[in-house]
């Protein structure tokens, strides 16, 4: 091989090589300037090729203002015959930005003078992209660990390194405190050996524990592990997030699955749970305990009359009373709407029972003040005892109840024990409100009526209908046998404005067939959950209305404990039937308990003697004078005095004797059906 051909072998071999370096080289001729040599990458990252550029400046290839921001380099590598290095950004022919590392190599003669200059380019975009990134990362982070609301901490092989303020709020220490110590030592002991071996096996997972406060006091948190690098050392981050809210919401989530929201006593579901458990206690103890379902009486006139805040105020007080009897080792509980529910654990004899029940009562009926109105209520209750009365919580609980009702029915405000009778009483009860809603459906109550006649004449001045449910086994039943149960069971407002809509279709009837006649009004007894009903004064004149009959031909009849509601609902309801032409009857005057002072200012048309004095008559001296005080009564108050239930003729000369004004009674006329009514009308009716 020649020496020129050897020359050109190696040419090609250099030029083999500089092309596929991942670099880009040239040559520039140290006086001129002018680039001798080029490889393929460095010619194309300035739009020429290899040959296309040799012979070019060095501003002609990148640019005269390129030029001379790089000259000044180049003049102190050929001066100082030294390499140099720099770092240049440039955009690429796609407007990308580019990072590259320029190497300057002198190359010099023989004597040391230079002869031209080697530039050698590295493309460091993506390490400058990656360093970037990093430090991008590094700002992310900064600022999360500053704006995040949870504690972030950073350590190393167990050491902390970094931490961030809410950190420092939550455990109450200063950054120096906590940076460089172990992170065991934040940790509350019970906990340390589980975290401990997090540690150790690296793992990154989430879990809940306790740390302590710079005083010592623990703090439950949750802990979310995770492995990282940071600053080109792996390390280890926990989020530390302050549990305390979380545990006391889910404290207060069950404390309200177990207790009552108003009153804050155990709710039903917690009593039934720890009545299982007493009596699986007791049964295993051979104890007995004592169970009472105590019910408020007339708790419901307290919400219509006053409002739900009223109501819910009076059952907070009735609530604490209750507490306030009990031991400690008794337990309360609300057990729905009026109703308390006491379990006496240790119940071995019948008198512990009575002397608590009759504390309860005691102190529940003491009137109470609340947001102004002077309240008092009477409660009811009923006691069943484990296990004469129930073996099963259900057992217990349904004759607690069944007693309570008992008492309810023999005056309210009293306490009675369970009796195996009363099983067969409730199931009687509960057959008969079926029955009785039955009774509505298939219109099985109709109306007898009674005439009312005047002492002197005998002309009839008003006539009474009595409610009578013809039973389809046990025929026509009178009003005491289902009445007290309809009320009970709340099913007089459905059964009274039925039936009243009927009677005042008779009455229109009897009228019409009597053009000519004076009105005869139609007396109707109204319950008292139908009196004391806020809407009372918005249907009854509508219903008048309806069935086209005035109202001076209506007469309401209500006994004494109706008017023993609200004064101001009493008075208000009367006016406004008052208003309507209807006139008020007080029946079985005598009987009850009403005030002088409610009788002077409470519009009432005609009050009727009790039957009960009128029996007596005329040989019992305490009857007679009962009627005699009660007919001066009426009559200095100016009402109409009627005596009811007159059966005999010495009965009748005595209330005449005494100035009574009407009669009622089977000596005067005996109930009858609308159509015979019609026959007796038209003998006994005043011109």
């Amino acid at each position: 091989m020649t020496d020129r051909t050897s020359e050109e072998f190696s040419a090609a071999q250099f030029r083999l090589l500089a092309d596929n370096v991942p670099a880009l080289i040239a040559c520039y001729d140290a006086t001129t300037r002018r680039c001798q040599f080029a490889n393929k990458q460095y010619a194309r990252t300035f739009g020429r090729d290899e040959r296309s550029i040799v012979g070019l400046t060095f501003a002609e290839v990148i640019g005269e203002e390129a030029a001379q921001e790089i000259g000044p380099q180049v003049d102190q590598v050929l001066e100082r015959r030294e390499p140099a290095i720099y770092e240049r950004r440039i955009t690429d022919h796609q407007g990308r930005p580019r990072w590259l590392e320029v190497h300057l190599l002198p190359h010099l003669d023989d004597a040391g003078i230079p002869q031209s200059c080697f530039v050698l380019i590295s493309d460091i975009t993506k390490h400058r992209l990656a360093e970037a990134a990093v430090r991008e990362s590094e700002e992310r982070l900064a600022k999360f660990m500053q704006a995040s609301g949870e504690g972030i901490v950073f350590h190393r092989d167990g050491l902390v390194t970094d931490v961030n303020p809410p950190i420092l709020a939550l455990t109450g220490y200063a950054p120096p405190e906590i940076i460089g110590r172990h992170v065991l030592s934040f940790i509350a002991p019970e906990h340390v050996a589980r975290v401990l071996a997090v540690m150790s096996g690296g793992q990154d997972l989430t879990y809940e524990l306790a740390i302590l406060h710079k005083d010592g006091t623990p703090i439950p948190v949750e802990f979310i592990v995770r492995t990282m690098v940071r600053h080109g050392e792996r390390m280890r981050m926990t989020i530390v997030r302050d549990m305390r809210d979380r545990h006391a919401a889910q404290a207060r989530i069950q404390h309200l699955a177990h207790h009552d929201a108003l009153t804050g006593l155990p709710n039903r579901t917690s009593l039934m749970d720890r009545l299982e458990q007493h009596m699986q206690v007791a049964a295993h103890r051979d104890q007995r305990l004592a169970l009472l379902f105590i019910d408020l009486d007339h708790f419901k006139r307290v919400n219509d009359s006053l409002g739900h805040l009223v109501g819910d105020g009076l059952l907070r007080t009735v609530a604490q009373r209750i507490t306030g009897v009990l031991r400690a080792s008794d337990l309360v509980a609300r057990f729905g709407g009026d109703e308390f529910m006491v379990l006496l654990p240790d119940a071995q004899e019948r008198a512990q029972v009575e002397e608590v029940a009759n504390k309860l009562l005691r102190a529940i009926e003491m009137p109470v003040d609340v947001d102004g109105h002077s309240l008092s209520v009477t409660p009811s209750i009923g006691v069943a005892v484990f296990p004469e009365h129930g073996e099963t919580p259900d057992t217990l609980i349904k004759h607690a109840d069944t007693a309570m009702y008992v008492a309810k029915s023999r005056g309210r405000a009293n306490c009675q024990f369970f009796a195996p009778a009363m099983a067969q009483m409730a199931y009687d009860a509960l057959v008969l409100e079926v029955e009785l809603n039955q009774a509505i459906d298939r219109g099985e109550f109709e109306w007898l009526y009674q005439p009312l006649v005047a002492a002197g004449s005998g002309a009839c001045v008003a006539v009474e209908g009595l409610l009578r449910w013809r039973h389809p086994e046990h025929g026509l039943l009178e009003p005491q046998r289902f009445l007290p149960l309809a009320e009970q069971r709340r099913l007089m407002p459905r059964i009274g404005r039925l039936m009243l809509r009927q009677a005042l279709r008779d009455a229109r009837d009897w009228h019409a067939a009597r053009p000519l006649s004076a009105p005869i009004p139609l007396a109707v007894n109204l319950s008292n959950s139908e009196f004391q009903a806020p809407e009372l004064a918005d249907w009854l004149p509508a219903m008048l209305r309806e069935e086209q009959v005035p109202g001076r031909w209506l007469e309401i009849e209500l006994t004494e404990r109706a008017l023993g509601g609200d004064p101001q609902h009493v008075e208000a309801a009367l006016r406004r039937l008052g208003e309507c032409g209807v006139r008020v009857t007080l029946d079985d005057f005598g009987a009850g308990h009403s005030s002088l002072a409610q009788l002077r200012a409470l519009p009432i048309d005609r009050i009727k003697i009790d039957h009960g004095f009128v029996a007596g008559l005329p040989a019992d001296p305490g009857a007679v004078a009962i009627a005699r005080t009660v007919v001066q009564l009426g009559h200095g108050l100016g009402m109409r005095v009627a005596g009811e239930g007159v059966e005999t003729p010495a009965q009748r000369d005595t209330l005449l004797a005494l100035g009574c004004d009407e009669l009622q009674g089977f000596l005067v006329a005996r109930p009858m059906p609308a159509a015979a009514l019609h026959t007796w009308l038209a003998e006994h009716a005043p011109a």
